[in-house]
């Protein structure tokens, strides 16, 4: 059976659990859309391609200028491609004429696969250590490995909620959601899956406490006239 957005998000929650208050209660925890990841992916074939196109750019300066020194500066199409294969023979191939070639080059070649792999990574953790969570008593955002930093805001400070989504985001189900609190300004979350459910959990939060204020308010009455 399909879990539901709400009940997905609950999983890997483990600051928010560990701080609930004696009633207090998980409406929805939020989580990142597979887009996320797969743009977390792209990083790496970026970093990959870039380095594979300074490789190739490489190789064939390479091959060429001994072309140039060793035979004239034009010639057909069949006897160039001869001239070629001869030169990356003589050369020990291809993986030897790019071991050859200058520091600079061989440096720019593994910083792209390098740099590819490190947004890889740094993006994966902010996934993996990152939880958003709607209770019936506040909003957490939790973030960091090391250095943890959370925010809470209570759901009877929060004054507005509202989402962001492009075409794509309501196509594909993510967007990023804006709350407005009192004394904190606005309150950016990063794209998530299901921001509208996100949004209705937040008011249904929001809702909640309304009442319990209510029923408060009528109890202290009611006592008071007795």
């Amino acid at each position: 059976m399909e879990l539901s957005a709400r009940s997905r998000g609950l999983r890997n929650m483990l600051y928010v659990q560990q701080s609930l208050g004696p009633k207090e209660e998980i409406l929805m925890g939020a989580r990142f859309h597979w887009m996320y990841t797969l743009s977390a992916v792209f990083w790496i074939l970026f970093g990959l391609f870039v380095g594979v196109l300074i490789g190739y750019v490489g190789v064939w300066w390479t091959i060429n200028e001994a072309i140039r020194a060793r035979y004239m500066a034009d010639m057909p199409a069949d006897i160039y491609e001869q001239a070629w294969n001869m030169i990356v023979q003589e050369q020990g191939g291809y993986l030897k004429i790019l071991w050859g070639l200058n520091a600079l080059m061989r440096f720019s070649i593994l910083g792209s696969f390098l740099l590819g792999l490190y947004f890889f990574a740094h993006m994966m953790i902010v996934k993996a250590t990152t939880e958003i969570a709607v209770t019936s008593e506040r909003l957490v955002y939790k973030k960091g490995l090391i250095a943890r930093h959370v925010g809470e805001l209570n759901v009877d400070r929060i004054e507005g909620v509202s989402v962001r989504q492009g075409v794509l985001g309501r196509l594909l189900g993510y967007g990023r959601v804006l709350i407005r609190g009192m004394g904190v300004g606005e309150v950016l979350l990063p794209s998530i899956e299901a921001p509208i459910e996100f949004r209705r959990a937040i008011q249904e939060a929001k809702q909640m406490s309304d009442r319990d204020k209510a029923e408060v308010t009528t109890n202290l009455r009611t006592t008071d006239e007795f």
